[in-house]
């Protein structure tokens, strides 16, 4: 198969499928390619909360939903691709403008997204701004976090005076973020 610009190796356009054990619960990811770009849906099931990524070709997030409860959208953001946010209703959301991911602390698979774009060579780092989701409050918040390529597949995460190191397999997503999450085979 062939690899992307960051030398990691395509997903299957027919789907893909990770599942995560964190504390007797799984956070299962399917990743499908439709439509001329790749949706992605999460199930967290310590959190009992449901997302959906929709990412350009790119690995751009477009859209954000979250579901909680009901079967109804509890948050949903949507991005020009540019950096500029809004909410369903169209609102622009300034509070969030100039953030280019989504950071879920309950997904390790959020950490795939600028894995998977930003094209950083062995020993290179780049600063981003993130949206960071709390799925409890539904509070998104600007946040600031750095990544650091280590070796091809190893990789430091840095967010609010955190750092995790973490390896991922050859597509990109993480195998085992700390104690916190173990990918299961």
């Amino acid at each position: 198969m062939r690899s992307d610009v960051t030398g990691h190796r395509a997903f299957p356009a027919d789907g893909f499928t990770a599942t995560w054990s964190s504390g007797g619960h799984d956070d299962l990811l399917r990743l499908r390619w439709e439509n001329e770009a790749w949706t992605a849906t999460g199930a967290v099931g310590a959190e009992r909360v449901e997302y959906v990524l929709r990412i350009s070709p790119q690995w751009q997030v477009s859209q954000f939903l979250l579901f909680r409860d009901l079967e109804e959208v509890d948050l949903w953001l949507g991005t020009d691709g540019h950096g500029r946010w809004g909410e369903i209703n169209g609102a622009h959301r300034t509070d969030l403008d100039g953030a280019t991911d989504i950071a879920l602390d309950c997904s390790p698979f959020t950490h795939t997204l600028p894995i998977r774009r930003l094209p950083l060579r062995v020993g290179h780092a780049a600063d981003l701004s993130v949206l960071h989701v709390d799925v409890q409050t539904l509070g998104v918040v600007v946040a600031p976090v750095r990544y650091e390529r280590l070796s091809d597949r190893r990789w430091r995460h840095t967010h609010a005076g955190t750092t995790t190191e973490f390896d991922v397999d050859e597509f990109g997503l993480p195998s085992d973020l700390g104690d916190r999450f173990r990918r299961v085979p």
